[in-house]
């Protein structure tokens, strides 16, 4: 069975392409990994998982490790110098190796002068295989994938960082190309026009799956996959929808408790005594994947509900849900102690949400709503904000990061702010210490004291199903996500860089000449409000992308020396539903998250939306990252 969801596609590839690839019967191997690469095992695999295709020990590469030279090695790592020296010493001693062999996978492709260190090294005595997976993603979820480089923010919008970008650039296009072709695609890529860089990062991914597609032609074959597609656009195409406090389960709960590592701490009381417990927040968990994207109000009736239905299947009593009258049940029956943990999960952390909700948040919520829309729950425009925004601002029991998300909505909804308001603003709210996070949207293009006007903002769709006063607001990604579908996204405000236009069922693909290279002069001062075509100026476009098609030396030898080991793949094998996958540069939110979900339901099997970003935000994730941005922090290794 073809597996579904991102989870299980990489683990199926990491399993099948990497571990059952060198397997043996009755041979245990030793697997030795970076960070990087065991992020991504560990976002999918068990240990067990791994037990069973023969690895007896896991180790990281840049520990110290006793030598093993009666066993073999698989090295999945990836292909950077550190990493790479690490792999060469293990295979420099005398009179013995510290294994007996070496399968090498790297997680993208190796760079030139790292493969040759390799060739002039002792290793090639006993290397066995050496592949280049392509799979420099997480996945976070079914349908969300990570790069795993939040510095990514600094590197696109600080002034610090500005002529840094080149290499990011590359290493992004790269890895987003790895998503690809994980996934079997070779979709039409598209880009939001009002920044410079995504018009290079999608050229970038370009060259770097036309690489791919010449070592495995059978990528993106399918009766259905000529219309997939891949969108790329940048933070600043909306910026209300990481502030908002968002009412549904997980963006709730990631934005008000303190979570980490998606894991839920919380306290159980017993007969006697009370104990703290950890929940992991992932799809293994089949109630967070019934739950993550209800809204609050309906979680704990569904918990409620599901809990009882589930006693009743096992036969036993319970007047009400909650965690002491689990402790109960559970005293009586451990046999069911799994299930019914997750069910005293799941009423602890709704109960914690719906808790911090009823405090401060209920009232933040309401002026936060009437902001981002522009009008009331009735409809009517509002007048006057400085009036809903002042009773907050001056609220000393209001957090200093709550107040600066109602001034940066506040900000959007004006197009800005007088010169001597602003600091009036701060002020009454008291966030002097943090007021440059506001000054820093001047680097996303957006001036806090200068309103602009007569700025083209793409068309809201009217969303009709949300039936709750406080969660009116849609993310902007999800108009963009239904025009693709429908083929209805506009062109002026969204450039293609592919080959081929995407198809529909009864058209042929249609030749696309690409955009030429925009460059800028001043940016827009409202967020995702931009010209339809960028102006231009006298500013180079970065040099190594220049040309709409891009190749490089690295990628040519990478295609003659290792591109026989790779796994060949019939078309047969991949997912045959159109695809549309998003990149977010910058970051993308919990609700962009659950937009993705809501639009895969609605094409009923149609299309799959895959969204993903250098790293996953939360309000507070997000604010922070402003905060720094203008200093210079420290250069990435």
């Amino acid at each position: 069975m073809t597996p579904s969801g991102l989870k299980a596609v990489v683990k199926e590839k990491i399993l099948s392409v990497v571990l059952r690839s060198v397997k043996k019967k009755r041979e245990w191997k030793v697997l030795i990994m970076d960070h990087p690469s065991m992020r991504i095992l560990s976002s999918c695999c068990k240990m067990s998982d791994i037990v069973d295709e023969g690895i007896t020990l896991v180790e990281d590469i840049n520990k110290s490790r006793e030598p093993i030279p009666s066993l073999e090695a698989i090295y999945l790592l990836s292909p950077v110098e550190k990493s790479v020296q690490a792999l060469i010493h293990d295979f420099q001693g005398t009179p013995t190796f510290s294994y007996k062999a070496a399968h090498v996978f790297f997680i993208n492709p190796c760079p030139e002068p790292l493969f040759k260190a390799m060739s002039k090294s002792r290793i090639t005595k006993v290397i066995k295989t050496l592949k280049e997976i392509n799979m420099a993603f997480l996945p976070y979820e079914s349908q969300v994938y990570s790069l795993d480089g939040p510095q990514s923010f600094q590197y696109w919008f600080s002034p610090c960082r500005f002529f840094e970008k080149n290499k990011p650039i590359e290493m992004m296009a790269e890895q987003i190309a790895t998503l690809c072709e994980t996934l079997g695609e070779y979709p039409a890529i598209r880009y939001w026009k009002d920044h410079e860089d995504n018009f290079h990062l999608a050229h970038a991914v370009l060259a770097k799956l036309k690489a791919f597609k010449a070592n495995e032609p059978s990528m993106g074959e399918g009766p259905d996959k000529a219309r997939s597609q891949l969108l790329i656009l940048d933070r600043s195409f909306d910026l209300v929808s990481p502030l908002l406090h968002e009412l549904t389960y997980q963006a709730m709960a990631y934005d008000l408790l303190s979570l980490e590592n998606d894991t839920y701490k919380y306290e159980t009381t017993g007969i006697s005594s009370s104990r703290e417990k950890e929940a992991l927040l992932d799809e293994d968990d089949e109630l967070w994947m019934q739950l993550r994207h209800m809204h609050i109000s309906d979680v704990s009736k569904k918990v409620t509900e599901l809990l009882h239905t589930f006693c009743e299947s096992k036969r036993l009593t319970t007047d009400k849900a909650n965690i002491e009258d689990l402790s109960q049940i559970l005293m009586k029956m451990p046999q069911y102690q799994k299930e019914l943990d997750k069910y005293s999960t799941h009423l602890s952390l709704a109960e914690n949400c719906t808790r911090h909700f009823k405090g401060t948040v209920e009232k933040l919520c309401s002026v936060e709503q009437d902001l981002a829309m522009g009008t009331d729950v009735d409809g009517e425009m509002i007048k006057e904000p400085i009036k809903i925004i002042m009773p907050v601002l001056l609220d000393p029991s209001v957090q200093a990061y709550d107040k600066i998300r109602i001034i940066l909505l506040y900000m959007f909804l004006n197009h800005g702010v007088g010169e001597e308001n602003l600091p009036r603003l701060i002020q009454h709210a008291n966030i002097q210490q943090h007021s440059n996070i506001i000054d820093n949207l001047q680097y996303l293009g957006i001036s806090p004291l200068l309103p602009q006007s007569g700025q083209l903002r793409p068309k809201r769709q009217v969303w009709l199903e949300s039936t709750y006063q406080l969660s009116r607001w849609t993310p902007m990604l999800k108009d963009v996500m239904e025009d693709i579908i429908e083929d209805k996204l506009d062109k002026n405000l969204w450039g293609f860089v592919s080959d081929l236009a995407p198809t529909t069922s009864s058209q042929a693909a249609v030749p696309v000449v690409s955009d030429p290279v925009p460059t800028t002069s001043s940016q827009a001062a409202v967020p995702f409000m931009s010209d339809p075509v960028p102006s231009t100026s006298s500013q180079a476009a970065v040099p190594f992308m220049s040309d709409p098609v891009p190749t490089t030396s690295s990628q040519a030898a990478v295609s003659a020396r290792i591109g026989h080991w790779k796994e060949k793949k019939p078309a047969a094998e991949y997912q045959t539903d159109a695809r549309l996958i998003i990149y977010v540069l910058g970051g993308v939110s919990m609700s962009e998250m659950r937009c993705a979900y809501e639009v895969t339901r609605a094409t009923k099997g149609k299309w799959e939306v895959v969204i993903g970003s250098s790293h996953i935000l939360t309000p507070k994730r997000f604010l922070d990252d402003f905060q720094t941005f203008d200093h210079e922090g420290p250069a990435e290794a």
